[in-house]
């Protein structure tokens, strides 16, 4: 439909991809090259014309309205806005808004084509990974199993309602080699903490404490008070130590960032989001929890997990 008229326009916009899998809830934003603004959750997130054009309220067509739907996940406001809803990453992609407007009546149609890139982004799979090494029973007992058990049981339990879960990474039994006592068996213990997906079951809480990273923080300051308990308590003990026992000191953490199969950090790319986990581009790909994307000049698509 054309439109006549000063401050009167034609819009539309057209995508360049479409389908895929939904991302999870409050997980994707909009990386944008130009003129992005965010809109609240519950609408999705939404794309602005220049401020340089001022857009009347008048009836128009525009592809993608309320009155002409595009799909179930997008819809072209009345000023021109683009908004997604339930935005999935198969949506990455090239898009162009195509304008048609009149400045004035004396002055012919203009046309404007406005291109951007949008990527689908998802929080980091952050975690703690923690290292310990207790005195241990002979490498053989079944005492040195029966004890790697019970301490992954009770660490689960301190992290429990931080939605947090520790995965044993390592466990190995090795003889050591000390100055004084000779050769004796410790337990190398490697283990991480993680946050669980929140969306699976109820929230702990309904605030910015409910973020992944203050979660692990607390889980990360529990287990470190546990270890340091140990300690406290071997050193009150009047009688000899027991056969298995935390070696004092040999706690130690690290912090590591992992993005998921498809997508990678690039600060090249996207310097205002250097650690964003952002959609692989066609031409990359990341097959497993890695923090970048690889290259492969086969990959076609956004969010490839395999160079075919």
């Amino acid at each position: 439909m054309e439109a006549s008229g000063p401050g009167r326009a034609r819009r539309g916009w057209r995508r360049a991809r479409a389908a895929g899998s939904p991302l999870s809830r409050a997980a994707v934003v909009l990386l944008l090259s130009a003129f992005v603004a965010r809109a609240s959750s519950s609408v999705g997130y939404l794309i602005r014309l220049p401020r340089g054009f001022r857009l009347t309220q008048d009836t128009v067509k525009i592809v993608g309205s309320s009155n002409f739907p595009e799909n179930s996940t997008t819809q072209v406001t009345s000023t021109g806005s683009l908004i997604f809803q339930n935005f999935e990453e198969g949506m990455s992609g090239v898009y162009t808004c195509f304008l048609e407007y009149k400045p004035t009546v004396e002055e012919i149609v203009k046309n404007l084509q406005l291109k951007y890139v949008i990527y689908a982004y998802r929080e980091p799979h952050y975690y703690y990974q923690f290292t310990a090494r207790y005195h241990a029973a002979p490498c053989n007992s079944i005492y040195n199993i029966s004890f790697e058990k019970k301490l992954l049981q009770i660490l689960s339990k301190l992290v429990l309602d931080l939605s947090c879960e520790v995965s044993l990474l390592k466990s190995e039994c090795h003889h050591v080699k000390m100055q004084r006592a000779g050769l004796q068996n410790e337990l190398f213990f490697t283990f991480s903490v993680s946050s669980l997906d929140t969306e699976k079951g109820p929230k702990p809480c309904a605030d910015h404490n409910c973020e992944s990273s203050k979660r692990l923080s607390k889980a990360k300051n529990l287990i470190e008070r546990f270890f340091n308990q140990q300690v406290e308590v071997l050193g009150r003990r009047a009688e000899p130590l027991p056969e298995i026992y935390y070696i004092e000191g040999t706690l130690q953490m690290v912090w590591i960032n992992r993005c998921f199969p498809g997508y990678g950090m690039n600060t090249l790319k996207h310097p205002k989001c250097p650690e964003c986990c952002v959609i692989c581009s066609p031409g990359s790909y990341n097959p497993r929890d890695g923090t970048h994307c690889l290259q492969c000049n086969s990959s076609l698509v956004y969010g490839a997990k395999a160079c075919l």
